[in-house]
């Protein structure tokens, strides 16, 4: 196993760490962990090196951090490994909730501190009202009692959110963001990731194949990794395409199988900053390439559309509807749209074509939204010759 230094922690972290978000479970209840096949997915882990554990109160249902916790008391392994979890903020209605959740945490994982503790997917929104309730008082408490080691953040919003979120507190040691060569400028993207590391941050990357999804790819991406003369997986190009970079410290992996932990495991072996050449860095390139190559809207989220005079969330909406067709994950997909406000959705629409002058593509945005809306919140199915053409 490789390690690094994480941040400002001064911890020595695996290059692999363990997501346990996505255990394997028993039959169809995600809060039902098959705990057998866990444990020995935890166990090999462990027996190879990797050191750190990344959990969260939502986690299969809750169930996540009562298994690990569980887990880790009876082999008495507790002392081998970086405990990490994150407080909830979006479940927070009151300032007392944090000490309430805190607790629930401490016994759920039946240990007295956590060696990493997060506020959980942070907006720039849910930042603000966490500083109104005095989340910086409550994290710095806690450090000082020893309940926390080290405190961070993980995040979902746009790179002006993050930077805010990193210059809103200086006690910040980590952040965890999801990173992929597909989402360089998702996010906080690469500029975060630089704009973090810069300031001493430790950078935890989540979502390094997206959800699975890179690790599974259409023809003509696997043809790209066929013609690389590496004979790695599609897996373990998303992972050395981080490790090869100085910024990233850990990369978290949320595995499902005992096979899946040892491929992991052996790739982060072989990781180093600077493994790729330029011609694998020329690779993932064009692997990107063919992948948007099946995206059928041209928006590269540059957002001169917004804001739109009805509402309507234009970049996500086309986000997510390219993410269904791409990647073949539709039904995920829909459930996105359908969770996102409704008043932001492409439903939302009136065709006032306000926003398509300002399109440095040329989007014909009025005439996508219907069918982004028929396809996401409908469930019609995609038919490529019904799009808007060029």
């Amino acid at each position: 196993m490789q390690y690094r230094t994480l941040g400002k922690t001064g911890e020595l972290v695996s290059a692999l760490g363990f997501g346990c978000m996505r255990f394997p479970t028993l039959g169809d209840d995600h809060a039902v962990i098959d705990q057998d096949q866990a444990a020995a997915m935890l166990d090999a882990a462990i027996a190879h090196g990797v050191n750190y554990l990344d959990n969260g109160y939502p986690y299969h249902g809750g169930s996540s951090e009562r298994f690990v916790g569980a887990f880790l008391q009876e082999t008495r392994q507790r002392d081998k490994v970086l405990l990490a979890t994150k407080m909830l903020v979006r479940i927070v209605e009151k300032p007392d909730d944090y000490d309430r959740l805190f607790e629930e945490q401490r016994e759920r994982f039946r240990t007295d501190h956590f060696d990493f503790y997060l506020l959980h997917a942070l907006r720039g929104s849910s930042w603000q009202q966490s500083v109104e309730f005095g989340v910086i008082d409550w994290l710095e408490r806690r450090r000082a009692a020893g309940d926390i080691r080290h405190i961070g953040f993980s995040f979902h919003d746009d790179v002006d959110a993050f930077r805010s979120i990193v210059d809103g507190y200086d006690g910040w040691e980590f952040c965890q963001v999801q990173y992929n060569y597909m989402n360089e400028d998702i996010q906080a993207g690469t500029a975060g990731v630089r704009y973090a590391a810069e300031r001493g941050l430790g950078i935890v990357v989540m979502e390094p194949l997206l959800g699975g999804r890179l690790a599974n790819p259409p023809a003509a991406v696997q043809a790209v990794w066929d013609a690389s003369g590496r004979t790695w997986s599609p897996a373990e190009w998303g992972l050395q395409w981080l490790w090869n970079k100085p910024e990233v410290s850990l990369v978290l992996s949320g595995m499902s199988s005992l096979e899946q932990v040892m491929e992991n495991v052996g790739a982060a072996a072989r990781s180093g900053v600077g493994l790729l050449t330029q011609s694998d860095l020329a690779t993932v390139t064009t692997a990107r390439e063919r992948y948007n190559e099946l995206c059928p809207v041209p928006c590269t989220r540059c957002e001169y559309c917004m804001p739109c005079p009805n509402g309507v969330n234009i970049p996500h909406n086309f986000e997510v509807f390219n993410e269904g067709v791409m990647f073949d994950v539709m039904p995920e997909m829909r459930r996105r749209y359908l969770h996102s406000e409704e008043g932001a959705r492409a439903s939302a629409c009136i065709q006032c074509r306000e926003c398509e002058p300002k399109c440095p593509q040329s989007i014909e945005i009025s005439a996508w939204m219907p069918l982004v809306h028929q396809v996401l919140g409908e469930g019609q199915a995609y038919d490529p010759a019904a799009c808007p053409q060029p």
